[in-house]
């Protein structure tokens, strides 16, 4: 009975610790499942299969709300290439994949990106993308993950790329490269809760209150300031306390332009109250972020606010975030462990504007907001800028900065300010910016995005020829001198730019009118150089529109300014593509001297029109417009070819008219849907041996039945044909028929032709081109000598005419 009662227990026990896990296991899941309701899917976009050709490109814009965690990228491609294959694949053929935070990629400017790409042998090196885009080569398969600690919430684009450099613009006549496709899955996860953020949006977020708190006139060091507004945000509680690396996240958003952001503590406090310990030895620091989340290894500024405020000067318009880590509460001071446990504190940010139309240091500069002005019959968001209200001169692009400088002397420099707005979707454009004077220029210029340049704080300057933004990838300089500036900012980012001039040694007179400016926002760089044409485009989205150059044949790069095929180089290859089908005059002589009419035709006219159709896609000359020169050069150069296994045959004109018809309507179709592909060659090959076989078969009927026997005679004289002297008969009749020496030449040119075409490549096309063009023509020329001319068919007539004129004189005497 003791027994039974300690197994029932033991049951119990074991019960209830099965149970308790239960519960407890419940309990993690639910959990889990809560803590996943934290998240929330934004947007989910699903590309369907894509294919990218040779020397194309795609791009993606992905909008990440202020709100967004994570952005999960899954891509799938037919690229089949590791790190190491990739390193020795040449870059103008190197499928690539690359992100920018703001705008479009362009790793074609500049071979930085490129370096990136085959130095990082995964996706985890990407850290944070701001100014600099980062390439990578597209893997088979991807997934990759963006929080918004890598991430500012903005917008992030990625490009997909089959080649890059600077020959990717040129415009070929040839392509043989390999084209891939993908296909992308991008999903934005979001919190819920605007006071929950970070990847699991587990930290708290505690929003700044903000007032404005009246005019300050300055620092009082100088008179005659303007008077400057502040808005002061505190934290929500009247103090904030937190252990020992335990930080705390607060967030405010500056919505005008800002001369400074001002971050202090105030009432700084120990707990408890009577720790042992100097609040002076302790770091409260900083770290400040713009659109991110900060981080202690990942910010934009810091400092400790135990020893001094942390001053931001020009901050950029939009969402901060600031994060307060309290370090070494508990030390040893004076051989005595501090008893710290907690640090307290109030937080104060200040931001200190200026009033409208003043900006810059105890905003004494001049401001002035530039008015969108469209172009007319323009392509979306090309347009230019001018002052509300300013002087307009020509044709309305430019503006005198005389009356628009700043006056104020009190330093050795003064500043003006101009701000546009490049909206929403327009950041495939280029922000061009030129300054001109009929004298030396003493200005320096300052281009920044969300917030007012400074000698510290800009994204792109220019200080004169040899001091200025050349680094950078995206900003391009144009036969600038010391009368001209003449720059572009390549795929700007859109929002509020602000485009700042400083003025040198100010004391002399600067309102002299004699300097103009133009900011506009134009399609390609420089009009492609004139050695292109622009084209426009839209991102998988829709919602971006972007522009490029698609170049010539002799030049290249993004504006079609990099000579790839110089003068010399283009007049040799004009004249071996052009020259080459020369050799269209040796089957069209034969052609003609065996008075095959219909040949001689096909092969002239051939020749000819390959050597107009080669003239106009090098550039030289267009006689008509290129797809007419292209469609007469493809079928023409079929027709060719089938008209040499045709001429092989011995068959009556009529039969021959029946077939070059045919052949004439199947390779006008194959010309006019997809000259340019691979299989065109063997299906041409193929129509031209099954019209010969054609033509042999109706040869065979022809010569070997006869219309006035029975079909019991006919039978007769098939049974007493014998098979193997039939066969025998055939082959001597195949060799006589033919000069074999020529068919083997003729096999040879060929296989040169076949050899050539194989060869072929965008750099060395215009070589093997011009060998198929005299290997193709020699090979049929060397078949028509091949042919065995007989003269017996013309005296067959007369003989079966006797033979008649006999069978009848025999059945009138028999009668």
């Amino acid at each position: 009975m003791a027994e039974n009662s300690i197994l029932c227990s033991v049951s119990s026990l074991i019960l209830s610790i099965f149970i308790l896990f239960c519960c407890l296991f419940g309990h993690c899941n639910s959990v889990e499942q809560l803590g996943g309701y934290d998240t929330f899917t934004i947007s989910s976009f699903k590309y369907p299969e894509t294919q990218i050709r040779p020397f194309d490109m795609r791009y993606i814009r992905v909008d990440l709300p202020p709100w967004f965690s994570s952005m999960s990228i899954a891509l799938k491609s037919s690229v089949n290439l590791d790190i190491k294959s990739a390193e020795k694949v040449p870059k103008s053929v190197l499928p690539m994949i690359c992100f920018r935070d703001g705008s479009l990629p362009l790793p074609d400017v500049s071979s930085t990106s490129l370096e990136v790409a085959l130095s990082n042998r995964s996706f985890d090196g990407i850290q944070v993308l701001q100014n600099m885009e980062q390439c990578y080569p597209v893997p088979r398969n991807m997934t990759m993950k963006f929080t918004n600690e890598q991430v500012s919430a903005r917008v992030l684009y990625f490009g997909l790329f089959n080649g890059v450099g600077p020959t990717r613009t040129q415009s070929k006549m040839i392509v043989r490269n390999r084209a891939y496709s993908f296909a992308a899955n991008i999903s934005v996860e979001g919190c819920t809760t605007s006071t929950m953020q970070g990847q699991y949006c587990n930290q708290t977020i505690e929003l700044l209150s903000c007032a404005r708190s009246g005019n300050s006139s300055g620092n009082g060091s100088v008179s005659g300031f303007f008077n400057q507004s502040m808005v002061l945000c505190r934290n929500n509680f009247e103090t904030s306390c937190h252990g020992d690396g335990e930080m705390k996240i607060y967030s405010l958003e500056i919505l005008r332009i800002t001369e400074s952001l001002t971050i202090s503590v105030q009432n700084l406090r120990l707990r408890p109250l009577d720790s042992i310990g100097n609040s002076s030895r302790i770091y409260l620091m900083c770290f400040a972020r713009y659109g991110a989340m900060p981080l202690a290894t990942l910010h934009d500024y810091s400092g400790d606010l135990n020893q001094s405020p942390l001053v931001i000067r020009f901050p950029k318009v939009g969402q901060w975030y600031i994060s307060i880590l309290a370090l070494h509460l508990a030390k040893e001071i004076g051989g005595a462990l501090s008893n710290v446990s907690k640090v307290c504190y109030s937080l104060e940010v200040q931001e200190l504007e200026c009033p409208l139309g003043k900006a810059g240091p105890n905003c004494s500069s001049e401001r002035y907001m530039l008015q969108t002005v469209l172009r007319k019959y323009s392509t979306p968001f090309e347009s230019y800028y001018l002052p509300d209200g300013g002087d307009v001169i020509s044709d309305a692009a430019n503006f005198h900065l005389g009356p628009l400088l700043s006056n104020y002397s009190g330093g050795l420099d003064t500043w003006t300010y101009f701000l546009l707005d490049v909206p929403r979707g327009a950041a495939g454009g280029n922000l061009h910016v030129r300054l001109t004077s009929d004298r030396k220029m003493n200005y320096e210029i300052y281009a920044r995005n969300g917030g007012l340049p400074s000698l510290i704080s800009w994204d792109y300057y220019y200080v004169n020829k040899t001091s200025s933004s050349g680094d950078s990838v995206f900003f391009v300089l144009y036969n600038s001198s010391d009368e001209k500036v003449d720059f572009y900012i390549l795929y700007v980012k859109e929002g509020i730019w602000n485009i700042a001039l400083r003025h040198l040694n100010s004391t002399g007179d600067i309102s002299d009118g004699q300097t103009t400016m133009s900011i506009s926002l134009e399609r390609c760089p420089k009009r492609c150089s004139y050695h292109g044409a622009c084209k426009s485009a839209l991102d998988a989205s829709g919602l971006t529109s972007y522009s490029f150059c698609a170049c010539d044949r002799n030049h290249g790069g993004f504006d079609c300014s990099i000579e790839i095929v110089s003068h010399q180089g283009h007049i040799w290859q004009s004249i071996a593509l052009i020259a080459s089908n020369a050799a269209a005059v040796l089957p069209a002589f034969w052609a003609l001297r065996q008075k095959a009419f219909a040949e001689w035709v096909v092969y002239t006219v051939s020749g000819i029109s390959s050597g107009l159709y080669h003239a106009c896609d090098v550039g030289t000359w267009c006689v008509l417009s290129f797809g007419v020169l292209q469609f007469m050069d493809f079928w023409l150069s079929f027709m060719a070819v089938v008209s040499t296994f045709i001429y092989l045959t011995t068959i009556d004109e009529v039969f021959k008219r029946a077939i070059h018809t045919a052949v004439a309507i199947l390779t006008a179709l194959m010309a006019i849907t997809k000259a340019t592909r691979s299989s065109n060659i063997i299906l041409v090959m193929g129509i031209g041996a099954f019209g010969l076989l054609v033509g042999w078969l109706i040869e065979f009927s022809t010569k070997y039945r006869s219309l006035s026997c029975s079909m019991d005679l006919c039978l007769n004289r098939l049974e007493r044909w014998p098979s193997r002297e039939w066969l025998q008969n055939l082959v001597n009749t195949v060799m006589k028929r033919f000069r074999w020496g020529f068919v083997l030449a003729g096999f040879i040119a060929l296989a040169m032709a076949a050899i050539s075409r194989n060869l072929e490549s965008s750099q060395s096309y215009w070589i093997w081109h011009s060998v198929w063009h005299v290997a193709i023509y020699s090979s049929s020329f060397f078949f028509l000598c091949s042919k065995v001319i007989t003269i017996n068919s013309g005296n067959r007539t007369p003989t079966d005419a006797n033979y008649q004129l006999t069978q009848q004189d025999s059945l009138s005497q028999g009668a």
